[in-house]
């Protein structure tokens, strides 16, 4: 029966991606291109482990008991453009160290001093590879790969956290209203 449920959840969730994609092929390039974008995190999965993932299944918005936590609607986003990162993500899994502040916790940060690799690959996918150098409690390295159409997965990797992994979709900036 359980497995019923999570089969109908990625089936459902499999229909719905084409709601979800935000950008065409050119907005894609020139988005990456010109490095400035927004990754919009729809969906969270943290790394598996028997801890952890009897935790995860009492959380609402939690799918298939364990491996995904739906995050659409929640405004949770990771900002690029040529001389920040603003990172805004919640954190499920094991961390190392703790913040004294609990309103610290999660992945939030702004950073000015960062690395930035783009490679492309043959068949027009992009990977992205951000390495922080300058956020105080830790640093962190992020692998994003988009596809041709916006669908994007961004791994966050940090030296006092587990990975985390989330799936999303990419955008251009909003305009400021003056």
């Amino acid at each position: 029966m359980k497995q019923l449920k999570v089969l109908l959840s990625m089936v459902l969730m499999a229909s719905a991606l084409p709601l979800f994609a935000q950008t065409d092929k050119e907005t894609t390039d020139k988005i990456i291109k010109d490095k400035n974008y927004v990754f919009i995190a729809n969906t969270a999965i943290p790394m598996s482990n028997m801890d952890i993932s009897r935790i995860l299944e009492r959380i609402p918005g939690n799918v298939g008991g364990g491996g995904s936590i739906n995050l659409t609607g929640s405004n949770y986003d990771f900002r690029v453009t040529k001389d920040s990162v603003v990172a805004y993500l919640p954190f499920y899994g094991r961390a190392f160290t703790a913040p004294y502040n609990p309103n610290e916790g999660g992945i939030k940060f702004t950073s000015k001093d960062f690395t930035y690799n783009q490679t492309i690959s043959k068949k027009g996918n992009y990977t992205v590879q951000i390495n922080t150098k300058d956020v105080k409690r830790e640093n962190y390295r992020f692998t994003l790969s988009v596809s041709k159409n916006g669908y994007a997965t961004l791994i966050a990797s940090g030296n006092n956290k587990q990975p985390i992994t989330f799936n999303g979709v990419l955008e251009e900036p909003k305009k400021k209203e003056e």
